[in-house]
This record gives C-alpha cells, sequence and structure tokens, in this order.
C-alpha cells in the first residue's frame, strides 16, 4: 500500500516538472504602432521595465517588434496608440502569440 501511495506522488512529481517548462512563454508591453486581423499582424513599439509616474507602463525604447497574433486569443481589439501586453513563444521565428491584452482599454471599462 505504501509503496503505491509512493509510485503516485512520484509520478506526479515527475509529471509536474516536465509539463511546467513547456507552458514558459514571454511577455512583452508596448504601444501598438499597427493591427492587422486578417492577416494577423501586431506591431509594438516595446517599452521597458523602468517605471515612473510618467511611464506607469515603462519607457518607450524605440524598438519595434512583429507578432503573429492568427491563432492568439485577442481581447479587446487593438488600435494604434494602445498600450499591448502579449505572450508570446520567443523561440519560434515569427513570435506566435498566445493572447493579446489591450492593457488601455481594459483601464478605461475599469471606471
Amino acid at each position: 500500500m505504501k509503496s503505491k501511495i509512493l509510485c503516485c506522488i512520484v509520478t506526479m512529481i515527475v509529471a509536474l516538472c516536465v509539463a511546467a517548462p513547456a507552458n514558459a512563454a514571454d511577455v512583452a508591453q508596448g504601444k501598438c504602432v499597427s493591427y492587422d486581423k486578417d492577416k494577423g499582424v501586431l506591431v509594438i513599439e516595446e517599452f521597458n521595465t523602468k517605471f515612473s509616474k510618467e511611464n506607469k507602463f515603462g519607457e518607450p525604447t524605440g524598438k519595434q517588434s512583429t507578432f503573429n497574433t492568427k491563432e492568439a486569443l485577442v481581447g479587446i481589439t487593438p488600435t494604434p496608440g494602445d498600450i499591448i501586453r502579449l505572450a508570446y513563444d520567443g523561440k519560434s521565428a515569427d513570435k506566435k502569440t498566445f493572447r493579446v491584452m489591450n492593457v488601455t482599454k481594459q483601464d478605461l471599462m475599469k471606471k
């Protein structure tokens, strides 16, 4: 009986250790430059993590990045100028995106 319990515990630990790294995603945040829903392409100007009262979402870096959003879950549709946060696969060449969150319009909805 004890060996069955021990075997189950070891199996669960191994399963969690193997599954956890597979679900990790990179995160980017920045200002939407353009979004083409039909082509599934989102371009943002990335922000860094230096937060201040003037830049509560981070400072603009000037670096533009393009993301593949064909299969992504997109919340409120981004428009140029909106602050966007997204989770993507940093290992894929086209930066396949899993989720796109429109931070600007979500904040407006809270008010």
